[in-house]
């Protein structure tokens, strides 16, 4: 893991004994939740592989609920990808992720869950809002289109946190961080987000002894990266603030029960890639293609009401970068 600046104090909300489910922990954003609550003394972990739990099936996410009774849950389960599958497979990233979050918030209510963090991305946004980015202006304009289906899927699991909340009391919080990165991301070229699919391309053009390596668009759109051990401690964060803060969270106008989790850490895509290269060890050109979409120019999120509360990213992205090509050298160098 890359060396952190500073820590984070958590205070202990969740009891050490509370039985908790990760929805999602094979995947980046879950296996970093477990590694932290791990790393805090949590070891009563609910978990279920895909494989053995379809999230998309109604009868069998009330089975599993009614069986273990988890006591909180963090939503990290997602159907994800980058702008080629968020444009080309719509269908799947609309159904799949509403199944996922409608079962697994609606069993959270049935079965009496006290506290629900459900993860999104600061996609929920529109194309072209002010920036940084503020939880009020969701549903203030048009979204991207390349991400409309994934990005309304996850604004409808905001709305049925926030009807649950006003509605049957409960205590449902969704926290949308910016573009992650880290250990268990999805490097495939076609499927993945830019960081990863930058990493892989520059690693194979450094292996295949190739002079060029050609980026999408132009380059200048900048994004905000934070790499997920990040938002795994925000979440822990998050989910273990006192009763009264908890409360002020899900209460606040005029975007009640949400919150952006952000670095700050913004640079252009250009700049990125230079980076990844630099960090791979890649000495050919950079090629910018643009005839491919750029996607939103901009996407700052405003972080300010998290970071009031006293959290601040630990990583810095040209040590995260670094981390990050290791795991991947580690665990899926071999197969480029």
């Amino acid at each position: 893991m890359p060396q952190n600046n500073q820590s984070v104090s958590i205070s202990p909300y969740m009891s050490p004994d509370a039985r908790i489910f990760v929805a999602g922990h094979n995947g980046m954003v879950g296996s970093a939740i477990v590694r932290k609550l791990h790393a805090e003394g949590y070891a009563n972990l609910v978990r279920r592989s895909s494989a053995e739990l379809d999230l998309r099936n109604q009868a069998a996410v009330a089975e599993f609920f009614a069986g273990e009774r988890p006591d909180y849950v963090f939503l990290a389960a997602a159907r994800v990808g980058g702008i080629i599958a968020n444009s080309t497979r719509k269908g799947e990233f609309i159904y799949d992720n509403l199944m996922i979050q409608t079962n697994v918030i609606h069993n959270a209510y049935t079965f009496g869950v006290k506290r629900l963090l459900f993860l999104g991305s600061t996609c929920i946004y529109p194309k072209l809002s002010p920036q940084p980015i503020k939880e009020e202006y969701l549903l203030t304009g048009a979204l991207e289109p390349t991400n409309d289906a994934y990005a309304i899927a996850k604004i409808a699991g905001i709305a049925q946190c926030r009807s649950y909340n006003d509605q049957y009391g409960t205590r449902f919080l969704s926290a949308m961080p910016n573009n992650l990165y880290g250990p268990n991301d999805n490097f495939d070229l076609t499927n993945s987000h830019v960081l990863p699919a930058l990493l892989r391309k520059f690693h194979e053009a450094k292996v295949n002894g190739a002079d060029t390596v050609t980026v999408w668009g132009s380059g200048s759109p900048l994004r905000e990266f934070m790499h997920v051990d990040d938002l795994a401690e925000a979440s822990l964060f998050l989910m273990n603030q006192s009763e009264e803060t908890y409360s002020s969270l899900l209460s606040y106008e005029p975007a009640p029960a949400l919150i952006n989790v952000g670095s700050g850490q913004e640079v252009s895509i250009a700049e990125l890639a230079r980076m990844v290269k630099n960090a791979v060890g890649f000495d050919g050109q950079l090629v910018f293609d643009t005839s491919k979409p750029d996607g939103t120019p901009r996407k700052l999120a405003d972080s300010s009401r998290l970071l009031n509360l006293g959290w601040r990213h630990r990583i810095d992205l040209k040590d995260g970068l670094r981390d990050a090509y290791s795991w991947f050298m580690k665990n899926c160098g071999s197969n480029s």
